[in-house]
């Protein structure tokens, strides 16, 4: 069973010192008059969005126009935030509130602050009318479930979900490993060569005496150690996953695995110490890029423009999808990237999760107990709702056959048929683009079946970065979230407060057990690294704060 926590968002940290005040007038779970207080009172044509988020607004435009006067027969007048939104929001729950509903990204701190405000509708009975509002009905009973409070009530509607939670949508997956395939052409070699680890060091000894256009020796394999990046996106994270270590989380505050029964936080996971004994064996028979632990990421991008790279490993938008984005034919070494399976490791049975998939809704939409408009408002999120692989297009650009169209059958390629609609969506100009849509797409909910921006009829070139991404999110590297995945830093706890520490130690020892001159010294290097991890960032009671965070998430379940 695939479990789903809120997440607090990226304005969740402001929200909890600045909303103390909207959560003094009343409590969470005093529900509103039988009636639905001024709701009920009808109003099933128009209605007011506040939307959480900066935006550059036209409430003529296209595709609301076409809400208003044919499906689902609603004007959606939008409002967004302007300045900070955490101000606004304190603002609003402090003084009159907002007049019809209000669609915010999901957040337990933002929750609380609506629902002690006393200013919001409790909406529980609204999922359970498939006669009347299906689309609401159709959301998925576990997200429904996971939003009750004690009492049994819901407090808004959730946006932005997988419509199957058991097979969600894997997102733009990138962690793979990527080879040049002209190289791999002149070295006598195939694909199928690189199944496994020894094909794989089979390809780099042979790229290694490959020349460039310029007659310089290819670089075998390039990956990007940027200074900037985390322990759940990083270019080694494509190589631990080889080797079956789980690098990804849903926000939690460490990747963790379970095997044989028991949950393995990171770095007891004895592959990952492997992993990096491979990339140093690697590093020592110079099949790797000897400036790997030095080089910039625009540096580390000129070589790939320039084909000075046989293999990377890593997300490829760090290799830069625009090298093969803007070609229509083999003109330029971007050209002849392509993405391979990740190789088989000896004792491997699993590639390590690279990318935890959190199906649950990223969005809330609250509607004030004021309001007039209840009937607009359900009719308008029962039709963005419905359980539809193409809604979100649907809702972004309006319904197929009139800005936009099937290029050859439906769920497959698609393209703008209205040009000048086209004309203004693709103008770069945030408010040209705003005559024509408003971009609501997070009112609506995605499946697996079919993703918009994979099958948008563009360039040869343009095309690769979708297929790409679809490639790698069936290798094994993308699963799931479970409640494991979820853990998060608890206010005052040691996670909070040696949880940057530990990230420091991880940066500090990658390079130092890449570069180790011999096997000895690596050893040695991987003790400091252990002995840096329990001294400098206590990684054993990090450990059991973890057990416990964990006990109490399931006991809450």
């Amino acid at each position: 069973m695939k479990w789903g926590l809120k997440s607090k968002g990226t304005i969740a940290a402001a929200l909890a010192t600045t909303l103390v005040l909207a959560g003094c007038s009343g409590g969470a779970n005093e529900a509103p008059s039988e009636t639905g207080g001024n709701a009920a009172a009808g109003g099933n044509t128009a209605f007011n969005l506040w939307l959480g988020w900066s935006a550059t607004i036209n409430n003529d435009s296209s595709v609301q126009k076409h809400w208003k006067e044919n499906e689902p027969g609603v004007a959606v007048t939008l409002e967004a935030t302007q300045g900070d939104v955490a101000t606004a929001l304190n603002l609003r729950l402090n003084t009159d509130g907002f007049k019809d509903a209000a669609i915010f990204n999901r957040s337990e701190t933002v929750e609380s602050a609506m629902q002690r405000s006393k200013k919001i509708l409790s909406l529980e009975q609204y999922f359970d009318m498939p006669d009347k509002y299906p689309g609401l009905a159709s959301i998925p009973k576990q997200y429904l479930e996971e939003m009750k409070d004690e009492n049994g009530q819901i407090w808004s509607i959730p946006t932005w979900f997988d419509q199957n939670p058991d097979n969600p949508w894997p997102g733009w997956a990138s962690q793979t490993w990527l080879v040049r395939t002209d190289v791999l052409e002149k070295v006598g070699m195939t694909m199928d060569d690189l199944a496994t680890l020894e094909g794989m060091e089979e390809y780099l000894k042979a790229a290694a005496s490959v020349k460039d256009d310029a007659g310089k020796t290819l670089n075998p394999m390039g990956f990007l150690m940027d200074p900037n990046d985390t322990i759940g996106w990083n270019d080694e994270n494509a190589i631990l996953s080889a080797f079956g270590v789980t690098t990804g989380s849903a926000g939690g505050v460490i990747p963790v695995a379970e095997k044989n029964g028991e949950f393995v936080l990171l770095y007891d996971d004895p592959q990952f110490k492997a992993a990096y004994q491979w990339l140093n064996e690697m590093y020592l028979a110079k099949l790797i890029d000897p400036e790997v632990v030095t080089d910039k990421k625009e540096r580390y991008k000129e070589k790939n423009k320039s084909g000075r790279t046989a293999l990377n490993v890593g997300s490829f938008f760090n290799v830069d999808s625009s090298l093969w984005e803007t070609l229509e034919g083999p003109t330029e070494p971007g050209w002849y990237y392509q993405v391979v399976p990740f190789p088989k490791v000896e004792g491997v049975d699993q590639v390590g999760a690279n990318q935890v998939v959190d199906p649950y809704p990223g969005y809330d939409v609250y509607v004030s107990k004021d309001s007039k408009n209840l009937e607009a408002i359900l009719k308008f999120f029962d039709y963005t709702l419905q359980p539809k692989a193409e809604q979100q297009q649907v809702i972004n650009e309006g319904p197929e056959g009139v800005f936009w169209g099937w290029v050859d059958q439906p769920l497959g390629e698609w393209k703008y048929i209205d040009e000048a609609y086209s004309a203004e969506r693709n103008s770069g100009d945030a408010a040209r683009k705003s005559t024509v849509t408003p971009e609501l797409y997070m009112a609506s909910s995605y499946n697996n079946d079919w993703y918009p921006w994979w099958n948008y009829n563009v360039t040869v070139g343009a095309k690769r970065t979708s297929e790409f991404t679809s490639k790698v999110g069936a290798m094994g590297g993308v699963r799931g979230a479970e409640l494991y995945d979820m853990v998060k830093a608890e206010s005052g706890g040691l996670w909070e407060k040696y949880g940057p520490e530990l990230e420091t130690v991880r940066k500090e020892y990658r390079a130092k057990l890449i570069m180790a001159k011999d096997a000895a010294q690596f050893e040695t290097t991987w003790n400091q690294f252990r002995d840096a991890l329990e001294k400098r960032a206590h990684w054993s009671e990090l450990k059991e704060e973890w057990q416990t965070s964990y006990d109490a998430l399931l006991a809450k379940q």
